[in-house]
């Protein structure tokens, strides 16, 4: 394959711009435990898309430069307001250190498998504190690729992980390592701006922990022969992704509606209303423990959440046993 460098100083020469709604972008950044990384891509038109015209480039370590060996062209289609999970490809059960496999429940959720080795590419390999670029085009042409989203900012080497007073998470917590970060539903397109502080656009992102404490049917932790709590992955939210771009049809199930308000909440108090009538509500926190599980009378239904701030989740099941999961903040 032809090497080619994608040289911050001429990036004047990519188009860079995009219209909301108009093209991918990243719903979902990874960056777990061990070989556990992903990126969900989200696709946010009515039509779907061949991804062969789209590629990954990781900048590593504030490296304003990124070549062949650390950019994989991907593959496969994603679906009109659908998403695509590509994972690390290590899927050797018997692999170690840098080779240990990625855990089956992320495998499980995966879309396609890429970089499974390093020096062939190191796209991937992305540890917390390296820039990556979602591209359309091909590197073969670099005057030709565009720009569709980045997620860290390029040229900048924040040390172990970009950190900052995230909300919900308290003060300089390392939120691009050992986390996962998850797109709000208002943003409908990716970052273009290479000068942008990650700062700023770590705004654009709800944060949850790499991994959850199993716990048993009275709520109480799990624990190994080690002495230790079992521990599982936290990969609920891969795979869908709630974007305002979707029509409200084609986020829900058979045509039922479910609306969450208000969004974010001040009190923990929330209203859920579907045009038919409503079975269940169970609250999930964004440890993936469920801190809410309520029956439900009727269409229109009150949910009192916890007073603790962050993000949950509600699992809504309507009447006919259509489900559907909205993500909700409590400031």
């Amino acid at each position: 394959m032809k090497k080619v460098l994608l040289f911050v100083g001429l990036l004047t020469g990519f188009g860079t711009t995009a219209q909301d709604c108009s093209d991918l972008f990243i719903s979902e950044y990874v960056e777990g435990w061990s070989n556990n990384k992903a990126l969900e891509i989200y696709n946010p038109t009515n039509a779907s898309i061949d991804l062969s015209q789209y590629f990954v480039a990781r900048f590593s370590n504030g490296s304003t430069t990124a070549g062949a060996a650390q950019s994989v062209q991907l593959t496969g289609t994603v679906d009109a307001y659908g998403t695509y999970v590509a994972v690390l490809d290590k899927r050797d059960a018997n692999g170690t250190g840098q080779n240990a496999p990625v855990w089956d429940s992320l495998q499980a959720k995966a879309d396609g498998f890429y970089t499974p080795e390093y020096a062939v590419s190191s796209a991937f390999y992305f540890n917390g504190n390296d820039a990556i670029v979602l591209g359309k085009g091909s590197f073969d042409n670099v005057a030709g690729a565009q720009v569709l989203d980045i997620f860290g900012k390029i040229g900048e080497d924040p040390g172990d992980a970009w950190s900052s007073a995230f909300p919900y998470t308290g003060q300089g917590v390392a939120l691009t390592k050992d986390h996962s970060l998850i797109r709000k539903s208002t943003i409908l397109k990716g970052e273009t701006n290479f000068q942008v502080s990650f700062f700023n656009a770590l705004s654009e992102y709800d944060s949850i922990p790499p991994v959850v404490v199993r716990l048993d049917a009275n709520g109480d932790t799990l624990f190994a022969q080690s002495g230790d709590p079992i521990v599982d992955g936290n990969w609920s939210s891969l795979g869908e992704h709630a974007c305002d771009c979707a029509p409200l049809s084609t986020q829900d199930i058979e045509d039922v509606r479910f609306t969450v308000f208000p969004n974010p909440s001040v009190d923990g108090v929330v209203y859920v209303k579907s045009n038919i009538n409503i079975s269940s509500i169970e609250v999930v926190n964004g440890l993936g423990q469920t801190v809410v599980n309520q029956l439900a009378v009727g269409k229109f239904n009150t949910v009192q959440l916890p007073a603790n701030k962050g993000l949950y989740f509600l699992r809504i099941e309507a009447s006919n046993g259509s489900v559907t999961t909205k993500r909700v903040v409590i400031k």
